[in-house]
C-alpha cells in the first residue's frame, strides 16, 4: 500500500455494533465475584439476577411498578416472547424500516399468521410515524441498528391509547432517553449498549402489559421459555430474579460489572453524553467534507449507538452495486489489517457502507484517532 499511514492508532479498535467493546478498563479479574458452581436457584445466585434487575432500574430509571425480567435468547427472544403472548386481542401496527424490524414483520404477519397493518420505509429513512392508531398495538425498534436510525422522541405515541407499544430497544436502552410512559414492553440485550456477554434478554412490562397477560389467552401453543402466567396470573418470580431457565452466571456477573461501571460514571446521563461525544467526533469530521456522509440525512433520526455511514463520491458513484458492496467491504477489512478498527463493515442487507459503533464503552479519543485512518484507507482503496 502506498500513503503515509496516521500515526496515532486507536488505544481500543472496538467499534463492533454487537457485541460491542467492554466498558473502560475491563479485564477478567472483575468477575471474580461471579456465583459460580451454584444453583440460578439458590439463595446467592436468586441474590444476583436480582442485583441486576435491581440496578437495571436504577440506571435506566424505570418506573417502580414496570416489571423487570432476565430472559433466554437475548435481544430476539425477549421480543418474541412478547409478541407470542401479547398479541392478538388487538390491531396490530408493526413499523420496520431496517433488517430486524422486517424480522418482527415475519414474525407477526408469516409465523403467527396476524392481520397486521405494516408500515415500511427504506434504509435512512422513518415511516410516518403519524399514522400509527392510538387504539392499535404497535411494534417498533427505538433504533434500527443496521439502518442508524432512531425515532426522534416518544410525542408520536398517544398517552391515551387503548393498544399496547412493544418497542425492541437494544441499541437504544442505557444511550437514549426512553419516556417509559408511552412504552409497554421495552426489550434489549446484554450485549449491546453496555456490553455484557451476550445470549440474555431483558423484558420490562408496564402495569398494562400485565394486564394483558393476565387477560388474554393465546390461541396458539406457548413454548415453555415463553410462558410468563400461570392459571391467569402472572409468574411473578420471572422478575423476581427466578429465571424460566438456567442463565450463565459468569454471564450475569459482567453485567452486574458493567452496571456498576454505568452508576460510577454518573448513570443514564452520563452514558447518553459519551454516546453523543462519540458520534459529535463523526459529525465534525463529515461537515470538513470529504467522502462520507450519515445514512440517516435528517439529525433528528440519528442514532449516537449505531451510526450507518453511506459514501459520497462519485468515484463510488459510478460503480455498480457489487462493485460498490466490494470497496466498502475492503475499506473495512484494510482499516482491520491495520489493527485500528474491526467489524465496521456495514450490515450485508443495507446500502454499502460501513457502521461504527458510538454507544457509552466507547471512548471519544479513540473516535477521533479512527477518523484519518479512516480517509486513509478510503484514498488507499479508491486508487488500488
Amino acid at each position: 500500500m502506498t500513503g503515509n499511514r496516521p500515526a496515532v492508532r486507536p488505544a481500543r479498535p472496538l467499534f463492533s455494533s454487537g457485541p460491542c467493546a467492554k466498558r473502560p478498563g475491563w479485564a477478567p479479574e472483575a468477575l471474580t465475584g461471579a456465583c459460580l458452581g451454584r444453583s440460578h436457584r439458590s439463595k446467592a445466585g436468586k441474590a444476583k439476577l436480582q442485583e441486576a434487575i435491581t440496578r437495571t432500574r436504577d440506571v435506566l430509571r424505570v418506573p417502580k411498578d414496570y416489571r423487570i425480567g432476565i430472559v433466554a435468547g437475548s435481544d430476539t427472544g425477549a421480543v418474541e416472547m412478547a409478541l407470542w403472548s401479547l398479541l392478538g386481542p388487538r390491531p396490530i401496527d408493526v413499523l420496520a424500516w431496517e433488517s430486524f424490524g422486517e424480522d418482527w414483520v415475519t414474525d407477526v404477519v408469516k409465523q403467527l399468521k396476524l392481520n397486521a397493518r405494516v408500515m415500511k420505509a427504506g434504509y435512512g429513512e422513518l415511516p410516518d410515524l403519524t399514522q400509527v392508531q392510538a387504539g392499535n398495538d404497535i411494534i417498533f425498534l427505538w433504533n434500527g441498528t443496521t439502518s442508524g436510525v432512531r425515532v426522534p422522541d416518544g410525542d408520536w405515541i398517544v398517552a391515551e391509547r387503548t393498544g399496547l407499544t412493544i418497542c425492541d430497544a437494544t441499541s437504544a436502552a442505557f444511550a437514549m432517553d426512553l419516556p417509559w410512559p408511552k412504552l409497554d414492553v421495552v426489550t434489549f440485550s446484554w450485549q449491546k449498549v453496555l456490553c455484557g456477554e451476550a445470549a440474555h434478554g431483558m423484558l420490562i412490562l408496564s402495569p398494562r402489559a400485565v394486564e394483558r397477560l393476565e387477560s388474554y389467552s393465546p390461541p396458539w401453543p406457548m413454548p415453555k421459555t415463553y410462558r410468563m402466567t400461570k392459571d391467569g396470573k402472572l409468574v411473578a418470580g420471572i422478575f423476581q430474579g427466578d429465571t424460566i431457565n438456567t442463565p450463565s452466571m459468569l454471564c450475569v456477573e459482567d453485567y452486574i460489572d458493567a452496571l456498576k461501571w454505568a452508576e460510577s460514571i454518573g448513570g443514564l446521563p452520563a452514558l447518553i453524553r459519551r454516546a453523543n461525544e462519540n458520534v459529535a467526533v463523526l459529525a465534525h469530521w463529515m461537515e470538513r467534507g470529504g467522502w462520507a456522509r450519515f445514512l440517516a440525512a435528517t439529525p433528528a433520526i440519528r442514532s449516537n449507538t449505531s451510526v450507518c455511514l453511506k459514501i459520497n463520491d462519485p468515484w463510488f458513484a459510478a460503480l455498480d452495486k457489487e462493485a460498490q458492496s466490494a470497496a466498502a467491504a475492503k475499506i473495512a477489512s484494510v482499516l482491520e489489517k491495520e489493527g485500528v478498527a474491526f467489524d465496521i463493515g456495514g450490515y450485508r442487507a443495507a446500502p454499502p457502507g460501513l457502521r461504527i459503533w458510538c454507544g457509552a464503552t466507547v471512548d471519544a479519543a479513540d473516535v477521533q484517532a479512527l477518523v484519518p485512518w479512516l480517509d486513509w484507507a478510503f484514498a488507499e482503496v479508491k486508487q488500488a
